[in-house]
């Protein structure tokens, strides 16, 4: 079993990551924005669910091949971002809706869809997978025992620190959507800026070498 000490300093590593807001951040906010917070605790559930994923392939070492197979990752990378050009394509061609009510309208995606999509998403990320593989072991411990269980442990830890952060983050969006009803010209624009930063996100993720 790993230390006390070694998982205070790998929570507190986590909840310091967690401050700067990334992708599953976005995603959380733009589907509760949408469709409210049930949405967006589906998507924030979903997020875990791929993380959970990513754990137990870097457990297992199936991580450690993606890295080392150009090939596999080229396709797991592909994958992921053909998904985000897709969403931001999707959100682009979607014809914006005047007013902002902080009752949201009925959720353009239901519960189960923004849970698979958010999967997806993370899933098909092999950034998501290269992070996992170089940030856990530097917590393990192996005179300790096998690792397997070391890295479940982490990665267990990693996901409820991150749900939770994820669902105060939608809890908290009632005071935004306060804020965003001023501010009426943004909902004209607010699936085009949503698009557009999949599209990049996606073509970011395309490139990557």
């Amino acid at each position: 079993m790993l230390e006390f000490s070694t998982l205070g300093t790998f929570v507190v590593v986590v909840l310091g990551l967690l401050l700067i807001p990334g992708p599953p951040v976005l995603l959380v906010l733009t589907r509760t924005v949408q469709g409210g917070r049930t949405i967006g605790v589906f998507t924030g559930l979903g997020v875990a669910a791929g993380d959970l994923i990513h754990t137990l392939c870097a457990a297992v070492g199936l991580s450690a091949l993606l890295m080392t197979s150009a090939l596999a990752f080229n396709i797991v990378k592909l994958a992921g971002a053909a998904y985000l050009l897709y969403l931001g394509v999707q959100a682009l061609l979607e014809k914006p809706t005047l007013g902002y009510a902080l009752t949201p309208k009925p959720a353009a995606v239901s519960p189960r869809k923004a849970f698979v999509q958010a999967m997806l998403i993370e899933v098909l990320n092999p950034e998501v997978a290269l992070f996992f593989l170089a940030f856990l072991p530097q917590f393990a411990q192996p005179e300790l025992g096998a690792t397997f269980w070391q890295f479940v442990v982490l990665g267990l830890i990693f996901v409820a620190i991150g749900t939770l952060y994820l669902t105060a983050v939608i809890f908290s969006i009632r005071s935004l959507g306060r804020i965003m009803s001023r501010l009426h010209w943004l909902r004209r624009w607010e699936k085009k800026i949503i698009g557009t930063i999949f599209v990049l996100r996606g073509l970011k993720l395309a490139m990557q070498h």
